[in-house]
Protein backbone atom coordinates (compact mmCIF):
# COMPACT_ATOMS: atom_id res chain seq x y z
CA UNK A 1 0.00 0.00 0.00
CA UNK A 2 1.30 3.45 -0.90
CA UNK A 3 2.22 5.75 1.94
CA UNK A 4 -0.49 8.40 2.16
CA UNK A 5 -2.30 10.90 4.31
CA UNK A 6 -5.87 12.16 4.07
CA UNK A 7 -7.52 15.34 5.29
CA UNK A 8 -11.29 15.02 5.68
CA UNK A 9 -13.44 18.10 5.20
CA UNK A 10 -16.46 18.40 7.52
CA UNK A 11 -18.96 19.10 4.72
CA UNK A 12 -17.41 18.77 1.25
CA UNK A 13 -18.13 15.66 -0.83
CA UNK A 14 -15.32 16.45 -3.30
CA UNK A 15 -12.04 14.53 -3.17
CA UNK A 16 -8.78 15.88 -4.57
CA UNK A 17 -5.83 13.51 -5.07
CA UNK A 18 -2.31 14.90 -5.49
CA UNK A 19 0.29 12.99 -7.54
CA UNK A 20 3.89 14.20 -7.46
CA UNK A 21 6.58 13.83 -10.11
CA UNK A 22 9.58 11.50 -10.41
CA UNK A 23 11.93 11.84 -7.46
CA UNK A 24 9.43 13.83 -5.40
CA UNK A 25 7.01 12.99 -2.61
CA UNK A 26 3.77 14.40 -1.31
CA UNK A 27 5.85 16.98 0.56
CA UNK A 28 6.25 18.85 -2.74
CA UNK A 29 2.59 19.91 -2.38
CA UNK A 30 3.20 21.72 0.92
CA UNK A 31 2.12 25.07 -0.55
CA UNK A 32 -1.23 23.58 -1.60
CA UNK A 33 -2.28 21.64 1.49
CA UNK A 34 -3.70 24.45 3.61
CA UNK A 35 -6.04 25.98 1.04
CA UNK A 36 -7.16 22.66 -0.43
CA UNK A 37 -7.98 21.01 2.88
CA UNK A 38 -10.11 24.02 3.87
CA UNK A 39 -12.21 23.48 0.73
CA UNK A 40 -12.14 19.74 -0.06
CA UNK A 41 -11.25 16.26 1.14
CA UNK A 42 -7.67 15.65 0.04
CA UNK A 43 -5.47 12.62 -0.50
CA UNK A 44 -1.69 13.00 -0.60
CA UNK A 45 0.39 9.99 -1.58
CA UNK A 46 3.96 8.90 -2.17
CA UNK A 47 4.41 6.94 -5.39
CA UNK A 48 6.05 3.52 -5.23
CA UNK A 49 9.66 3.79 -4.05
CA UNK A 50 9.28 7.52 -3.26
CA UNK A 51 9.00 9.31 0.05
CA UNK A 52 7.91 6.70 2.61
CA UNK A 53 6.37 4.25 0.12
CA UNK A 54 8.10 0.92 -0.31
CA UNK A 55 9.51 0.04 -3.71
CA UNK A 56 10.52 -3.24 -5.27
CA UNK A 57 13.48 -5.07 -3.80
CA UNK A 58 15.01 -6.41 -7.00
CA UNK A 59 15.13 -5.43 -10.64
CA UNK A 60 13.73 -8.82 -11.66
CA UNK A 61 10.57 -9.01 -9.61
CA UNK A 62 8.48 -6.53 -11.60
CA UNK A 63 8.82 -4.08 -14.45
CA UNK A 64 7.50 -0.59 -13.88
CA UNK A 65 5.02 0.60 -16.48
CA UNK A 66 2.66 3.55 -16.39
CA UNK A 67 -0.25 1.14 -16.08
CA UNK A 68 1.44 -0.64 -13.18
CA UNK A 69 2.09 2.65 -11.33
CA UNK A 70 -1.42 3.96 -12.06
CA UNK A 71 -2.88 0.77 -10.60
CA UNK A 72 -1.03 1.47 -7.34
CA UNK A 73 -3.14 4.62 -7.04
CA UNK A 74 -6.33 2.86 -8.10
CA UNK A 75 -5.81 0.24 -5.40
CA UNK A 76 -5.29 2.99 -2.82
CA UNK A 77 -8.50 4.74 -3.88
CA UNK A 78 -10.39 1.46 -3.58
CA UNK A 79 -8.86 0.80 -0.16
CA UNK A 80 -9.97 4.25 1.03
CA UNK A 81 -13.39 3.80 -0.62
CA UNK A 82 -12.93 6.93 -2.73
CA UNK A 83 -15.25 6.38 -5.67
CA UNK A 84 -14.31 9.52 -7.60
CA UNK A 85 -11.71 12.26 -7.28
CA UNK A 86 -10.28 15.32 -8.94
CA UNK A 87 -6.58 14.76 -9.67
CA UNK A 88 -3.79 17.33 -9.41
CA UNK A 89 -0.47 16.15 -10.85
CA UNK A 90 2.93 17.58 -11.71
CA UNK A 91 5.53 16.60 -14.32
CA UNK A 92 5.79 12.79 -14.70
CA UNK A 93 2.77 12.52 -12.42
CA UNK A 94 0.67 13.99 -15.23
CA UNK A 95 1.41 10.92 -17.38
CA UNK A 96 0.46 8.62 -14.50
CA UNK A 97 -2.91 10.26 -13.82
CA UNK A 98 -3.64 10.44 -17.54
CA UNK A 99 -3.03 6.68 -17.67
CA UNK A 100 -5.27 6.23 -14.62
CA UNK A 101 -8.02 8.20 -16.35
CA UNK A 102 -7.68 5.91 -19.36
CA UNK A 103 -7.94 2.78 -17.19
CA UNK A 104 -10.69 3.95 -14.82
CA UNK A 105 -12.46 7.03 -16.21
CA UNK A 106 -15.30 6.58 -13.72
CA UNK A 107 -12.89 7.47 -10.91
CA UNK A 108 -11.98 10.85 -12.41
CA UNK A 109 -13.98 14.03 -11.85
CA UNK A 110 -11.42 16.33 -13.48
CA UNK A 111 -7.71 16.56 -14.23
CA UNK A 112 -5.30 19.37 -13.37
CA UNK A 113 -2.00 18.73 -15.15
CA UNK A 114 0.81 21.06 -14.08
CA UNK A 115 4.13 21.07 -15.89
CA UNK A 116 2.47 18.50 -18.11
CA UNK A 117 4.53 16.13 -20.24
CA UNK A 118 2.72 15.16 -23.42
CA UNK A 119 5.65 14.93 -25.83
CA UNK A 120 9.43 14.68 -25.62
CA UNK A 121 11.19 17.26 -27.78
CA UNK A 122 14.64 16.60 -29.20
CA UNK A 123 16.45 17.96 -26.15
CA UNK A 124 14.42 15.93 -23.67
CA UNK A 125 14.76 12.78 -25.78
CA UNK A 126 18.54 13.23 -25.91
CA UNK A 127 18.53 13.56 -22.12
CA UNK A 128 16.63 10.28 -21.83
CA UNK A 129 19.14 8.59 -24.14
CA UNK A 130 22.03 9.97 -22.11
CA UNK A 131 20.42 8.85 -18.88
CA UNK A 132 19.87 5.33 -20.16
CA UNK A 133 23.53 5.13 -21.12
CA UNK A 134 24.98 6.16 -17.78
CA UNK A 135 22.26 5.23 -15.25
CA UNK A 136 23.94 1.93 -14.39
CA UNK A 137 27.19 3.37 -13.09
CA UNK A 138 26.59 7.05 -12.27
CA UNK A 139 25.15 7.79 -8.79
CA UNK A 140 21.46 8.50 -9.37
CA UNK A 141 21.43 11.75 -7.38
CA UNK A 142 24.16 13.16 -9.64
CA UNK A 143 22.11 12.33 -12.72
CA UNK A 144 18.88 13.59 -11.13
CA UNK A 145 20.56 16.86 -10.13
CA UNK A 146 21.84 17.33 -13.68
CA UNK A 147 18.33 16.80 -15.07
CA UNK A 148 16.87 19.20 -12.50
CA UNK A 149 19.19 21.98 -13.68
CA UNK A 150 18.31 21.31 -17.32
CA UNK A 151 14.55 21.34 -16.70
CA UNK A 152 14.59 24.15 -14.08
CA UNK A 153 17.58 26.27 -15.13
CA UNK A 154 16.76 29.81 -14.00
CA UNK A 155 17.55 31.61 -10.77
CA UNK A 156 13.87 31.93 -9.91
CA UNK A 157 13.55 28.12 -10.23
CA UNK A 158 16.10 27.55 -7.44
CA UNK A 159 13.59 26.89 -4.65
CA UNK A 160 11.67 24.34 -6.72
CA UNK A 161 14.87 22.76 -7.96
CA UNK A 162 16.33 22.43 -4.46
CA UNK A 163 13.13 20.93 -3.05
CA UNK A 164 12.98 18.26 -5.72
CA UNK A 165 16.67 17.39 -5.39
CA UNK A 166 16.32 17.06 -1.61
CA UNK A 167 13.22 14.86 -1.94
CA UNK A 168 15.00 12.70 -4.53
CA UNK A 169 17.61 11.79 -1.92
CA UNK A 170 14.97 9.51 -0.36
CA UNK A 171 15.16 7.28 -3.44
CA UNK A 172 17.86 4.69 -3.95
CA UNK A 173 19.85 3.61 -6.99
CA UNK A 174 17.64 0.57 -7.64
CA UNK A 175 14.40 2.55 -7.60
CA UNK A 176 15.89 5.27 -9.79
CA UNK A 177 16.92 2.72 -12.42
CA UNK A 178 13.46 1.11 -12.36
CA UNK A 179 11.70 4.45 -12.71
CA UNK A 180 14.06 5.55 -15.45
CA UNK A 181 13.02 2.40 -17.29
CA UNK A 182 9.64 4.05 -17.85
CA UNK A 183 11.36 6.22 -20.45
CA UNK A 184 11.24 3.32 -22.90
CA UNK A 185 7.44 3.49 -23.06
CA UNK A 186 6.97 7.25 -22.87
CA UNK A 187 6.65 7.97 -26.58
CA UNK A 188 4.07 5.25 -27.41
CA UNK A 189 1.97 6.18 -24.38
CA UNK A 190 2.10 9.92 -25.08
CA UNK A 191 1.27 9.36 -28.74
CA UNK A 192 -2.00 7.70 -27.68
CA UNK A 193 -2.77 10.53 -25.26
CA UNK A 194 -2.22 13.16 -27.96
CA UNK A 195 -4.59 11.39 -30.32
CA UNK A 196 -7.36 10.81 -27.83
CA UNK A 197 -8.90 13.57 -25.72
CA UNK A 198 -10.63 12.24 -22.64
CA UNK A 199 -14.18 13.49 -22.03
CA UNK A 200 -13.12 14.88 -18.66
CA UNK A 201 -12.57 18.54 -17.73
CA UNK A 202 -8.81 19.03 -18.02
CA UNK A 203 -6.78 22.06 -17.00
CA UNK A 204 -3.20 22.32 -18.21
CA UNK A 205 -1.39 24.86 -16.05
CA UNK A 206 2.12 25.63 -17.28
CA UNK A 207 4.88 28.08 -16.48
CA UNK A 208 5.81 30.46 -19.30
CA UNK A 209 9.48 29.49 -18.70
CA UNK A 210 8.83 25.75 -19.09
CA UNK A 211 10.67 25.74 -22.41
CA UNK A 212 10.97 21.97 -22.64
CA UNK A 213 7.27 21.07 -22.39
CA UNK A 214 5.09 24.18 -22.91
CA UNK A 215 5.28 24.35 -26.74
CA UNK A 216 3.72 20.90 -27.13
CA UNK A 217 0.93 21.67 -24.67
CA UNK A 218 0.04 24.84 -26.58
CA UNK A 219 -0.40 22.81 -29.78
CA UNK A 220 -2.24 20.01 -27.99
CA UNK A 221 -4.86 22.25 -26.41
CA UNK A 222 -5.61 23.83 -29.79
CA UNK A 223 -6.30 20.33 -31.13
CA UNK A 224 -8.10 19.04 -28.02
CA UNK A 225 -10.28 22.00 -27.13
CA UNK A 226 -13.55 20.27 -26.25
CA UNK A 227 -12.58 19.44 -22.68
CA UNK A 228 -9.09 20.94 -22.31
CA UNK A 229 -8.01 24.42 -21.19
CA UNK A 230 -4.54 25.92 -20.90
CA UNK A 231 -3.46 28.53 -18.36
CA UNK A 232 0.07 29.92 -18.71
CA UNK A 233 1.60 31.37 -15.54
CA UNK A 234 4.03 34.27 -15.87
CA UNK A 235 7.55 34.10 -14.40
CA UNK A 236 7.24 30.40 -13.62
CA UNK A 237 9.07 27.29 -14.70
CA UNK A 238 8.28 23.60 -14.81
CA UNK A 239 7.21 23.26 -11.16
CA UNK A 240 4.53 25.90 -11.34
CA UNK A 241 2.79 24.88 -8.09
CA UNK A 242 5.89 26.04 -6.18
CA UNK A 243 7.06 28.88 -8.41
CA UNK A 244 3.67 30.64 -8.34
CA UNK A 245 1.79 28.96 -5.51
CA UNK A 246 -0.79 31.69 -4.86
CA UNK A 247 -1.89 31.92 -8.50
CA UNK A 248 -1.77 28.14 -8.87
CA UNK A 249 -3.95 27.60 -5.81
CA UNK A 250 -6.50 30.24 -6.74
CA UNK A 251 -6.80 28.95 -10.31
CA UNK A 252 -7.01 25.25 -9.48
CA UNK A 253 -9.44 25.58 -6.56
CA UNK A 254 -11.72 27.63 -8.81
CA UNK A 255 -11.46 24.99 -11.55
CA UNK A 256 -12.47 22.23 -9.12
CA UNK A 257 -15.47 24.18 -7.84
CA UNK A 258 -16.53 24.78 -11.44
CA UNK A 259 -16.33 21.06 -12.17
CA UNK A 260 -17.65 19.69 -8.88
CA UNK A 261 -19.83 16.61 -9.25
Amino acid sequence: MLNHVTHIHPTSTQWVTFVHGAGGSYNTWFKQIKIFKTNFNILLLDLRGHGNSEGSLTLKDVKYTFEFIANDIIHLLDYLKIKQSHFVAISLGTIIVRELAQLKPEKVSSLILAGAIMKLNLRSWLLVKLGNTIKGFMPYITLYTFFAYIIMPRKNHKTSRDIFINEAKKLNQLEFVKWFGLASEVNPVLKIFRKRELPKPTLYIMGDQDAMFLPCIKKLVIQQNCFSTLVIVNNSGHVVNLDSAYFFNDTTVGFIYKNAV
